[in-house]
């Protein structure tokens, strides 16, 4: 069995508890070197095949697993964050279910939450945003031309770019042709739940200068919108005035 494991955003106690049981059991592992935090393989058994993917191809990477199968070994292929988000897992498990070998995705945090906690902010907000896109500028893997940085921001909703902290000022102007403001609050989030962790706070207009002058290029989440502002609108949720299932209304 080839199990799928998001790593967590970089703290080793953000995996999952059945992450963590997995790779205990993993007889191998191949984890995105990069970007995984490497203390993570700490809890690997002593005979575990431990192999390190940032030097390999798809193809490599298939026949570990496939040599893996081949001797009744159970393989843990562990991602950053959670899988399904940028993990390239599609034509992984595409291979996989060509060669008939099981496989299973084990969730997990994502960066983009790790973020939010950092910042300490919440992404959806009454009266704000109750929207959240995750997306990319284009780089040597293109963008589809729909899903274009302006036409994302025209939406006005809250925005995390993954991908994206070497291209600040081609992002800043895609941004404001989609209609967000130049004081439109932004942040960027460097490495967040590592101890290395930084948040730095500015607006659409000052990102290249904000990333320029602490050095920042990559290894880092962008996000854009109104939730990082002071206004917005109290939950309905826990208003006393509001009736739902659990609770009636108070006069």
């Amino acid at each position: 069995m080839i199990y799928f494991v998001g790593a967590g955003p970089g703290a080793p106690d953000l995996i999952t508890v059945r992450g963590q049981k997995l790779l205990k059991e993993a007889d191998v592992i191949i984890y995105a070197g990069s970007l995984v935090n490497k203390e993570l393989l700490e809890l690997a058994k002593a005979d575990c095949q431990i192999h390190n993917s940032a030097s390999m191809t798809l193809e490599e990477v298939i026949e570990v697993m496939k040599e893996a199968e081949k001797k009744g070994h159970m393989t843990v292929r562990l991602h950053t964050g959670d899988p399904s988000i940028y993990g390239a897992i599609r034509e992984q498990m595409d291979l996989l279910s060509e060669e008939g070998i099981s496989y299973e995705v084990v969730p997990g945090v994502s960066s983009f939450c790790g973020a939010a906690a950092a910042l300490k902010a919440e992404y959806t907000l009454p009266d704000v945003s109750q929207t959240v896109i995750i997306t990319r500028m284009a780089g040597r893997t293109p963008v589809p031309e729909k899903e274009e940085i302006s036409l994302l921001a025209s939406h006005q909703a809250t925005m995390a770019v993954f991908l994206s902290a070497g291209l600040l000022e081609p992002l800043r102007e895609r941004l404001l042709i989609g209609g967000y403001k130049e004081e439109t609050p932004a942040a960027i989030v460097y490495k967040a739940t590592w101890p290395e962790e930084q948040v730095f706070y500015g607006t659409v207009a000052t990102l290249p200068e904000i990333a320029k002058e602490v050095g920042i290029t990559k290894t880092a989440l962008i996000l854009v919108g109104d939730f990082l502002g002071d206004a917005y609108e109290r939950s309905r949720l826990y208003d006393p005035a509001f009736t739902h299932q659990f609770r009636e209304a108070k006069e």
